[in-house]
């Protein structure tokens, strides 16, 4: 009796269109995480940014004094949740100096806090501050601050841009280099314009 053989092949037709199919959803679903901003809506506009976010004492990476979201109540407020591990948070990172800097004058305060573990990040978040020139204030979100500001979008970065009644204006998803930019500068002179 003579065996024969049979060679299997792995990559079916049906196999090979499902790789396809998953990875086409896969990318999209990651383009789509990472590039989102919620629109303005009447509902958002009408968002207050709730006690415990505001009264809530984030750690700072410099000095002692706490990040209190409550501190910068009556100035517009550009509140950024970033993690220094995060792609489209070091390339959003130089655009927010520069806003910083345009805006700063003008009295738009600026905070970034990073999402991560603040003893087990302080070192690489050190190097961000400094790799990036980083001239705004820089601490870490206490994780339900960062749960109650994210709503269940857990991609980052996401950035808030903050009324001078507490209102939260417009609220960004991720980083589009080409887009993002724009919508803020916008965002911003429109929360500047409100009168709350």
């Amino acid at each position: 009796m003579s065996a024969i053989k049979r060679e299997v092949k792995f990559w079916t037709p049906l196999r090979l269109v499902t790789t396809i199919i998953v990875l086409g959803v896969l990318v999209a679903f990651a383009v789509s995480s990472c590039n989102s901003n919620d629109p303005p809506s009447k509902t958002a506009a009408r968002n207050m940014l709730p006690r415990q976010v505001l009264d809530a004492e984030n750690r700072a990476a410099s000095g002692s004094v706490p990040i209190k979201l409550a501190n910068y109540s009556g100035k517009v407020l550009f509140v950024n949740l970033w993690a220094t591990w995060c792609g489209p948070c070091r390339m959003e990172t130089p655009e927010l100096v520069r806003l910083h800097k345009e805006f700063e004058s003008r009295g738009v305060e600026m905070v970034g806090l990073s999402t991560e573990n603040p003893d087990a990040s302080a070192r690489s978040v050190s190097e961000f501050v400094h790799e990036f020139n980083v001239d705004y204030q820089i601490g870490w979100a206490k994780p339900e601050v960062a749960q109650i500001m994210m709503q269940g979008r857990t991609s980052i970065p996401q950035s808030f841009i903050i009324a001078r009644d507490g209102r939260v204006i417009r609220r960004f998803i991720g980083f589009n280099p080409d887009t993002t930019p724009t919508q803020l500068r916008q965002a911003l002179e429109q929360a500047l314009k409100d009168e709350g």
